[in-house]
């Protein structure tokens, strides 16, 4: 099962993932970043994500795309050895910018401390 937990501040939006990320489980996390329609980079952490299989993959595809084309900008953050050895073995490793959670925090506050601002992060879903 996957669960989604999304957190906001300003126009940046953490959207957390725990489970599986499989074909009939991705409703969820899709659900969850298409309705941030005004949010200029989205965070999509996959530290909690045990798996991930094509399904899977097709729907962060799916997502970097639907994110671009609203001028928006997708970072995905930690992911477990299983998911960034699926990322590379596709080369989709190529195509997200994939960072540890307090790089993406430290690019996203422009050089703040990171700790700083993860305070301000406030749960939307």
């Amino acid at each position: 099962m996957l669960s989604v937990v999304r957190e906001r501040a300003g126009d940046v939006v953490v959207v957390k993932c725990a489970g599986r990320i499989v074909r009939g489980q991705e409703a969820r996390l899709r659900n969850a970043v298409l309705e941030e329609k005004h949010a200029r980079f989205v965070v999509l952490d996959l530290s909690q994500v045990s798996s991930m299989d094509a399904g899977g993959l097709n729907l962060l595809v799916y997502l970097h795309r639907w994110i671009e084309s609203h001028g928006a900008h997708l970072k995905v953050v930690d992911p477990r050895p299983f998911v960034r050895e699926m990322l590379m073995r596709t080369h989709l490793n190529c195509v997200f910018e994939i960072s540890s959670f307090h790089e993406a925090l430290t690019v996203l506050c422009g050089g703040e401390e990171p700790a700083e601002a993860a305070g301000s992060y406030r749960a939307v879903a």
